[in-house]
């Protein structure tokens, strides 16, 4: 099966695998990769209509738009009005919802959700199976491990939404919950299985559930100097 390009969107120099579908009026970036069973632009609400099929489906799409040279790996769905900045690249089976941003050289690994209305920064590591909800803030050159969780509703379900804000240069460490309205510090590092209840402020390293701080980032990369060369 061929991959399918909407009459309306545009993908100059972009590579369509086979088994994709570009919908509606997305753009694709020179040199991107479009992979197998991968879908960009599609319509959240045009699928209860879509008997037709495919060309319903597209007729119902406002599009997403990819930059250069972005990397869209198999069984991953982009969904309309998304935007994915240059040199992006996801892993398989990742989904990024409606409003989200995604900025350049960022890699959103295998399974990973963007729930929509989520803002990511630039070089941002989000790694296997993260989950962020809508209202997710997300600066530069932050990591996010395997597993982590971001919450938005403190009571749920209640009416009222306060995402997460991650502050540029912070870690997350795998399998760790942020809950709703938390500030994490620049270059702040949360452990790994924490619980985070409150702001972490700036350069703070904080585990446990509560998190709570338990040293300060000179020490954190001390250790992991001593952690990459073999000494500890």
């Amino acid at each position: 099966m061929r991959g399918y390009l909407s009459p309306r969107a545009r993908a100059p120099g972009a590579r369509l695998l086979p088994g994709s579908a570009v919908l509606g009026p997305s753009m694709v970036g020179e040199g991107s990769i479009v992979d197998c069973c991968v879908v960009i632009g599609y319509p959240r609400r045009a699928l209860l209509r879509a008997a037709g099929g495919l060309e319903e489906l597209d007729a119902g799409s406002a599009g997403a738009r990819l930059g250069r040279g972005v990397v869209v790996r198999s069984g991953t769905v982009v969904y309309e009005t998304a935007v994915l900045g240059d040199g992006v690249e996801t892993g398989h089976h990742a989904v990024i919802r409606e409003e989200t941003v995604v900025g350049e050289g960022t890699i959103v690994g295998s399974h990973a959700v963007l729930d929509g209305r989520v803002r990511v920064g630039r070089r941002v590591r989000i790694e296997t199976g993260a989950y962020l909800p809508p209202g997710t803030v997300v600066g530069d050159d932050v990591f996010i491990g395997p597993r982590a969780v971001f919450t938005n509703d403190r009571y749920p379900p209640s009416r009222r939404l306060k995402g997460v804000v991650v502050e540029e240069g912070a870690v997350i460490g795998a399998n760790a919950t942020i809950l709703p309205g938390v500030r994490i510090g620049r270059r702040a590092v949360v452990a790994a299985g924490s619980v985070v209840t409150r702001d972490v402020p700036p350069e703070t390293v904080v585990a446990g559930a509560p998190a709570r701080p338990v040293m300060s980032l000179g020490e954190y990369l001390e250790k992991r100097r001593r952690w990459e060369l073999g000494e500890a």
